[in-house]
């Protein structure tokens, strides 16, 4: 049966409006992103652009700008090469004009400002994505659609600025925040880290008045993206109506919520000005990918919970998933085995998180269209710790309306078994199955992520976190591999992506120089020793390097040979002092001296 079909027959037994929430794959009260892959370089531009307008991005002029019409009819993309020919011709860039010129202006476009579709090399490629080298690349509207990037930008600007209500909103006068919205742009931190040379407009919503001092002194990245905004005149437009308010929801992970906005902070405060911009930009990303993944990880660890006891855990309770690092990224082959098979059961239990969201979307909309529960309204924004608690008394039987919104999900899950009975009579069975599965909500979580596509929804959820973990990337903090895995019971084989938790040399060099900070006001250096360090690790970000995570039986021999791994790598990084084997004699330094240089 067409997914459409079995999308009518379920409109047909709950009404439109709830199939609009509940056929979906997201629950934003939990996590407000969409869970599909996107791009962690691609996300600051977008970011950039709502703190600067306070509004999602609409429609830009970057591929007007440089391409030229075909056939009558606008191109929707550009190349490096039409980027390079648009800025050659223009006074403030020249010195470019000749073929060779042309060739060489691209390669840095490439190397710095732009990336191709797929990564691919060449100048002739689709141009996809806008490095974030300036505040200026804001004004590139890359991707084509800030849709995109799956909400991400919106989530990350929502835990930096820290409002209260539905939406985020301009920042008032002298109300106290590092990260005001649509205006003290010099007392936005991250704004003012990439803003370098940028006199802003006074008049909120100025989208053509942001100019740049050409008296100021930038790099080469800096400068061709300036160049590139002035040549587009404008940023893009803000998207109107509803689609344009910026969501204020938080994640139901709040501890690692906090921990990721305090993370951010801490790093460019203390590093914006210090550690060279080419590598300033790859930590960051790694800083977005280590926050990101540990968000991810502690919401599935909450949502677990939940669906086991009826509540989220309490602040001090919430972890994210504790996985185990291969410190040798593959070298030592032990290691790469047991790093992946801890990835392989924490990937198993994901598999079982979209029904989990199923069944909080099943529950929030019986809870909010009951009467009595509509009397007592919750607030849901910016956290909807209260409200995903109340679902779950609902969904133990604890809740006072609790008999009454079973009963009748139990009415229409036998009506939707009548309807499934003739192309679905596995589903329409499973449905009946009060024996083996007591509770309705459960056995509608199920088929109805069953009958929505299973394959289409688990692979969404890997692809999106693929996307988190930053998988195979310089600066991310996993690896994968293909292998071919033989099929129970039937005479082929399959391929299989397995993963596994890295430490490439920019997350170490991001971890390392974070934790040497003092978390207080002065961001000082302070003595940090490697036990203490990878205490950090465990504790803050579930990352185990010298012990088993819970659950996992590694060898001794196997965690040893780990961590002499990690003590290689930061001795090889110039992060690490040891004068012997003894413990105490262990410490980490930091790279870059926060007076002015490298040390």
């Amino acid at each position: 049966m067409p997914e459409t079909q079995v999308k009518r027959i379920v409109a047909d037994v709950f009404g439109p409006n709830a199939v609009k929430e509940l056929w979906t794959g997201n629950y934003e009260k939990v996590l407000p992103v969409t869970l599909q892959d996107f791009d962690i370089g691609a996300i600051l531009p977008a970011v950039f652009y709502m703190f600067r307008f306070a509004r999602r991005r609409g429609n830009g002029k970057f591929v007007p700008t440089f391409s030229q019409p075909s056939g009558g009819n606008q191109r929707k993309s550009v190349s490096i090469e039409e980027v390079a020919r648009g800025l050659a011709e223009d006074a403030g860039f020249g010195g470019f004009e000749t073929d060779v010129g042309q060739v060489i202006l691209g390669d840095l476009l490439l190397a710095y400002c732009l990336e191709n579709k797929n990564r691919l090399e060449g100048r002739h490629q689709k141009i996809q994505k806008v490095a974030p080298t300036h505040f200026f690349a804001s004004w590139v509207d890359l991707p084509a659609s800030v849709a995109h990037l799956r909400l991400v930008p919106e989530t990350i600007m929502a835990l930096l600025a820290n409002q209260d209500g539905d939406s985020v909103r301009l920042s008032r006068e002298g109300e106290k925040t590092w990260f005001p919205v649509g205006g003290r742009f010099d007392e936005n931190v991250l704004l003012k880290a990439f803003a370098q040379g940028v006199r802003f407009s006074t008049i909120a919503g100025d989208r053509k008045g942001d100019r740049f001092d050409e008296s100021e002194d930038v790099g080469i990245d800096q400068l061709l993206m300036v160049r590139i905004a002035q040549k587009i005149g404008q940023a893009p437009e803000e998207q109107r109506g509803t689609s344009g308010v910026i969501s204020n929801q938080r994640p139901i992970a709040t501890v690692a919520a906090r921990h990721f906005s305090e993370d951010i902070r801490h790093f460019v405060r203390a590093y914006a000005d210090v550690i060279p911009r080419h590598a300033f930009l790859e930590l960051l990303e790694s800083c977005i990918a280590v926050g990101l993944t540990t968000l991810f990880t502690s919401t599935v660890e909450a949502v677990f919970h939940w669906a086991e006891h009826g509540r989220l855990p309490e602040n001090h309770e919430q972890r994210p998933a504790e996985l185990l690092v291969d410190c040798s990224n593959g070298i030592d082959l032990e290691l790469r085995d047991e790093a992946e098979r801890s990835m392989a059961d924490f990937v198993r239990r994901v598999e079982r998180f979209p029904v989990i969201l199923m069944a909080l979307r099943i529950l929030d909309w019986h809870a909010k269209n009951d009467r009595e529960i509509r009397r007592k309204p919750i607030s849901t924004s910016p956290d909807a710790t209260e409200w995903i608690n109340l679902l779950g008394d609902i969904l133990t039987g604890e809740h006072a309306r609790a008999s009454w919104i079973h009963e009748f999900i139990e009415t229409k899950v036998s009506e939707l078994a009548e309807k499934l009975d003739g192309d679905y009579p596995n589903e329409a069975n499973q449905l009946r199955d009060d024996i083996r599965q007591p509770n309705p909500v459960w056995r509608l979580a199920e088929v109805l992520t069953q009958v929505m596509g299973r394959h289409s929804t688990v692979k969404h959820l890997l692809d999106f976190l693929n996307s988190v973990f930053y998988v195979n990337r310089p600066n991310g903090l996993a690896a994968s591999r293909k292998v071919q895995r033989a099929v129970i019971g039937e005479n082929r084989r399959r391929q299989t992506d397995l993963r596994r938790l890295v430490f490439t040399d920019a997350v170490l060099d991001y971890l390392v120089h974070l934790h040497l900070l003092d978390p207080g006001a002065n961001l000082r250096y302070r003595s940090l020793s490697l036990k203490r360090f990878l205490q950090i690790l465990e504790e803050r970000y579930g990352f185990y390097v010298e012990h088993a995570p819970p659950g996992l039986s590694v060898s001794n021999e196997l965690l040893h040979r780990n961590r002499q791994s990690l003590e290689r790598r930061l001795r090889d990084l110039g992060l690490f002092v040891g004068v012997n084997d003894a413990e105490a004699m262990k410490h980490l330094r930091p790279r870059f001296d926060r007076n002015g240089g490298p040390t």
